[in-house]
């Protein structure tokens, strides 16, 4: 921390997605600390904590670390604090978790939490724990409840089960936008080529959160910053009809993501691009032959175009 570090607002947790329960609780945190006038700090973790708890248990990952410090920049986040999450750090007790990295690093002012909110070893630690330790050390607490509509509360839990189940209507309304899968651009079988769909070959990251298998409309964007890359512009967003699955019509067994790409004729290879998954367009299936598959990736550009430039997509 910085030799002159003063008071700041606290919000803490793994904050995966991003998704509008999570930004109600930011935007608390950011606004108490404009009030205050101190810096607003989001704290977060890295590995999961779930991956250290229980190795093997690392849930599907939502968002990146860099996404979601973009995320939070943009709901107003002055400072991303990422904590490694080691096995020291799950021993501490919920007191020396307190005063060790609350108190003596941060400064607190304030913490704002989900009412959930666990902290510790063996997550002992509730928001009444911290009320108490917030007494005791001179910071306030705020448990906020959580945000839901129709019964259903907003969680990354939830979230995951949209995208494991392929219904990205459902994933978007939760994350406030269309769930988005990074990776870089790999070679494949250059089937697509020869079919007139030329496909980019994904690559996400270990743990990403993909969606079932099956044909969707979406987003494509090349993240790698700087020159124009054939017809693509880095950061420019591109209709894309996009494949999950394992290719059964070709008798496939690896799963993958490739998106053809409307209207571009860009070299991809090895670029680091983003595939936003907007609507599930159909189930993945083996066609009897290579004509009633081509004619079928038809049907699904014609129907990406349609989607896409329907408002708000």
């Amino acid at each position: 921390m910085p030799a002159d570090w003063g008071r700041c607002v606290l919000t803490i947790g793994v904050f995966d997605g991003v998704h509008r329960g999570h930004a109600q609780l930011i935007g608390r945190a950011v606004k108490s600390a404009a009030v205050r006038g101190v810096p607003s700090v989001l704290m977060t973790f890295d590995p999961h904590p779930m991956e250290v708890v229980r190795p093997g248990s690392h849930p599907a990952q939502l968002t990146t670390l860099t996404r979601r410090a973009d995320l939070v920049e943009e709901l107003g986040v002055d400072v991303f604090c990422v904590m490694p999450f080691t096995h020291e750090f799950m021993k501490l007790t919920p007191s020396r978790y307190v005063h060790d990295l609350l108190v003596e690093k941060l400064h607190v002012r304030e913490v704002v939490v989900g009412d959930n909110f666990t902290f510790g070893k063996k997550a002992a630690g509730t928001v009444a724990t911290m009320q108490e330790l917030g007494g005791r050390f001179g910071f306030e607490v705020d448990g906020v409840k959580l945000v839901g509509e129709h019964a259903v509360t907003f969680s990354s839990t939830y979230i995951r089960a949209c995208v494991d189940a392929g219904d990205m209507a459902a994933a978007a309304d939760a994350l406030g936008r269309p769930h988005r899968l990074e990776g870089v651009i790999v070679h494949g079988d250059g089937r697509g080529r020869d079919l007139g769909y030329p496909t980019a070959n994904v690559a996400p990251p270990m743990h990403a959160a993909i969606p079932a298998d099956g044909v969707y409309a979406g987003w494509f964007t090349v993240l790698t910053p700087g020159a124009v890359v054939g017809t693509n512009q880095p950061g420019k967003r591109m209709m894309a009809a996009i494949s999950v699955g394992t290719n059964p019509t070709f008798s496939g067994r690896t799963r993958t993501v490739e998106a053809f790409v409307l209207d571009t004729d860009a070299d991809l290879y090895g670029q680091h691009v983003a595939v936003d998954f907007v609507e599930h367009l159909r189930p993945m299936q083996a066609f009897a032959s290579i004509d009633e598959l081509t004619a079928e990736i038809a049907r699904d550009v014609d129907r990406t175009r349609e989607l896409l430039a329907e408002p708000e997509r």
